[in-house]
């Protein structure tokens, strides 16, 4: 193969993402920043727990529960 071919090989792989469930359970105990949809502010806390439908984030000795419909991005910190 030439070295073209490998670079054009190479761009077009991609990593598939992972399963929705295995991303989530692998954040628990972690500190994450939520981005909203709707903009704001993002929140940013510890991942306590989760349910098919929202996750529990603690900030501050305050629990927050953020429905995931409404979750933009989640970042690890």
């Amino acid at each position: 193969m030439t070295d073209e071919a490998v670079k054009k090989e190479k761009a077009t792989e991609r990593r598939a993402p992972l399963p929705p469930s295995t991303f989530i359970p692998r954040l628990l105990g972690k500190k994450v920043t939520l981005r909203l949809v709707g903009g704001g502010q993002p929140i940013t806390g510890v991942m306590e727990e989760f349910t098919p439908y929202e996750l529990r984030v603690r900030v501050n000795m305050k629990e927050y529960v953020v429905f995931k419909h409404a979750i933009a991005t989640i970042e690890v910190i």
